[in-house]
């Protein structure tokens, strides 16, 4: 592991900022036009984490894609280090809830996918691959496939393959929705201890407010449907932070206020 953190402190650099501004996004449905978003105005710092929490069907996702760059907004803009998001880019990693793993590839050679697509060489393809395989605690299981792999190891090697891109930003759609309890707790501290090394940009959706508080700097709360920002929540618990950190009284705190706020959303869906 001290290999792995020598070479990645050494290639970090400063973080984009992200900058949403205006943003709206509407589809078109059998009854007429659906509002998903509606002026979404947002900045994320350099080297933020920021988590996002709402009712269902507030468009949570919709703005990851947005940012992204797999969907387009309908009007509004999104700035990566003040460069307009017009599509995917190099500087984008997205992590979903789905492993999307290529099940005939070996750990290594689906981690080594996106640099072979970039025209690395072997060798250091390979190189940057194990770093990374060894970062998220897999080293022991390179060679496996995997339907030999737990789900929350297919998880370690979604994100591992993100981070071997070297993207400035790590945008995360419910990465451990589908894990059970003991599995995402582990990977939330795995996570956190990764960022920090990293020291990347982080836009991660959850439906879990406990999950929101252990890992983000902030916590966006969005509205019910149109999908606004309700309001912005700093979560001043020092790192490093690990599962004991949920037992604090201010954790405790902030988790209820933020459950609170979300639960009257979920309210506004069921009117």
């Amino acid at each position: 592991m001290a290999r792995a953190a020598e070479i990645v402190n050494a290639v970090t650099s400063g973080r984009p900022k992200i900058e949403i501004a205006g943003l709206a996004k509407s589809y078109q449905g059998r009854q007429g036009d659906v509002i998903a978003l509606q002026n979404v105005n947002l900045t994320i710092q350099p080297n933020e984490f920021v988590c996002v929490v709402g009712p269902s069907g507030c468009g949570k996702t919709t703005l990851l894609n947005i940012i992204a760059g797999l969907e387009d907004a309908s009007s509004g803009s999104v700035k990566v280090d003040g460069r307009e998001v017009i599509g995917p880019g190099k500087e984008r990693g997205v992590v979903f809830q789905q492993y999307a793993l290529f099940p005939w590839k070996t750990v290594l050679k689906n981690v080594e996918f996106g640099l072979k697509l970039k025209g690395m060489s072997k060798r250091e393809r390979r190189e940057k691959a194990e770093m990374y395989i060894e970062l998220v605690g897999l080293k022991d299981f390179v060679h496996a496939y995997p339907k030999e792999l737990s789900g929350g190891m297919k998880q370690r090697v979604a994100i591992a393959r993100a981070y071997a891109a070297q993207p400035e930003v790590l945008l995360m759609d419910e990465p451990f929705g589908a894990l059970d309890a003991q599995t995402r707790a582990q990977l939330q501290e795995e996570l956190l201890h990764t960022w920090d090394t990293e020291k990347k940009t982080c836009f991660f959706i959850t439906h879990d407010v406990e999950e929101a508080v252990i890992l983000a700097q902030k916590v966006i709360i969005m509205s019910a449907r149109p999908g606004r920002i309700k309001e912005i929540i700093d979560v001043d618990i020092p790192y490093p932070r690990n599962q004991e950190t949920k037992l604090s009284e201010r954790f405790t705190q902030i988790r209820n206020e933020i459950w609170a706020k979300v639960y009257k959303e979920y309210l506004e869906v069921k009117k």
